[in-house]
């Protein structure tokens, strides 16, 4: 399968960083492409521009090339940190910008006559790993969890597809053998969610 790994972290030491590598390495040992799409490396623009909301806009080479590549993943993956409850304003830009009605996605009806989103992507599959400083306990009782909503119904499963999500937490407090057992979790976890 051919997998886009959608990394939203501008520090190259950073764990989000080392989920990455790891979460590639994984699954190119299962046989898999992956498609790094690195944003801050890669210098995405996430500035929606007032053309792009025009229906018959031409997405330009960069644009365009990036809506390819999603559209031409069998799975994908997201490692962002949770910044205020919230994916880095680059991942959410790629996500306005990529996400686009027409080719990624048409408004339909289901059995119903009910109006529903209607994928237009091959992906099957989304597994999305977030980090954060929050204790779990501390994020659910204050927050709930608004990324696992985000991710699991608001985009992915918004289009139908299935999602797992896992959060590393806390990032700051953790210890460095901490972090070498989340990175073995995270390696189980994309062999069970991809294959």
């Amino acid at each position: 399968m051919r997998v886009l790994v959608v990394l939203a972290h501008p520090r190259t030491d950073s764990f989000n960083h080392a989920i990455a590598s790891t979460v590639g390495a994984t699954l190119e040992a299962s046989g898999h492409a992956v498609d790094l799409c690195d944003l801050y490396d890669e210098g995405f623009d996430p500035l929606f521009t007032p053309d792009e909301m025009k229906r018959d806009f031409e997405a330009p080479p960069r644009l365009a090339a990036e809506i390819a590549r999603l559209k031409n993943a069998d799975a994908v993956v997201v490692i962002h940190p949770n910044w205020w409850g919230q994916a880095p304003a680059i991942l959410k830009g790629w996500l306005d910008r990529v996400l686009r009605v027409g080719e990624t996605y048409r408004f339909g009806t289901n059995d119903k006559g009910e109006g529903i989103m209607v994928s237009q992507l091959k992906a099957r599959k989304a597994l999305v790993f977030t980090t954060s400083n929050t204790p779990q306990a501390a994020e659910l009782a204050l927050y709930g969890d608004p990324l696992d909503n985000y991710w699991k119904r608001c985009v992915w499963g918004a289009l139908g597809i299935p999602t797992e999500r896992r959060n590393f937490e806390s990032v700051i407090l953790s210890t460095p053998e901490q972090r070498a057992e989340w990175l073995s979790e995270a390696a189980r976890l994309t062999r069970e969610a991809i294959g």
